[in-house]
């Protein structure tokens, strides 16, 4: 039998254990990262060959490792897109993605790693901070065996906060950056805070009609 996408002498590990997805959803600060960790030095500690994948562009931390806000890495392999890794990723059997939002190929990639027998764990922020889908990712959810969905701190009520709220004026998705521009917040504090904003640019649009009529 030949399994797409790997090498016919890559099939033995694959055919002892069954492939499954997980995936650990979450705000900014909610700890992701940090679980994505802790799950993937477990399977090491078990003897699984384990790859780890690093979104290339993200270097707040560290160019070479995933890392945690707090600074615990783990070594990793930097890539824009998922499918140039996959001769590489058909030797190991277990695949942890970090920041899997950014890819463009995370769903299709997991799901066929799952279904060539690999472990496939996949930390992502689940909404973007318009709180809309970020990109296909939540399409993994009806794909994976297991699925959470972490929560922070909101950093102005210290509720427990599901969302991330941006700090400045970027209006694109894709903005990578930490406490300097990024906040979790709980919903009434999203909620307050986009009122806030919204009646500051209500200001700003008014002040600007009256200074040139």
């Amino acid at each position: 039998m030949l399994i797409l996408g790997c090498d016919n002498n890559n099939l033995i590990n694959s055919s002892r254990q069954k492939g499954q997805i997980q995936v650990i959803f979450g705000p900014m600060f909610s700890g992701k990262t940090t679980e994505l960790i802790r799950r993937m030095r477990r399977y090491q500690i078990a003897k699984h060959d384990c790859l780890i994948v690093k979104y290339a562009k993200d270097i707040r931390y560290d160019s070479n490792n995933i890392a945690t806000h707090d600074r615990q890495c783990l070594s990793a392999v930097c890539a824009t897109t998922l499918a140039d890794l996959k001769n590489m990723a058909c030797n190991y059997s277990v695949i942890g993605i970090d920041e899997g939002q950014f890819f463009p190929d995370t769903v299709s990639f997991a799901e066929e790693m799952a279904n060539n027998g690999k472990i496939v764990i996949v930390a992502a922020l689940d909404g973007t901070f318009q709180r809309k889908a970020f990109g296909d990712i939540l399409q993994l959810v009806p794909l994976a065996e297991n699925v959470i969905k972490l929560t922070a701190v909101c950093m102005l009520c210290f509720d427990e906060a599901s969302f991330t709220k941006r700090i400045g004026s970027e209006t694109q998705v894709e903005v990578i950056g930490g406490t300097d521009k990024y906040m979790a917040v709980c919903r009434k504090c999203y909620s307050k805070e986009m009122n806030n904003k919204n009646l500051k640019e209500a200001n700003h649009t008014e002040g600007n009609s009256v200074s040139t009529s």
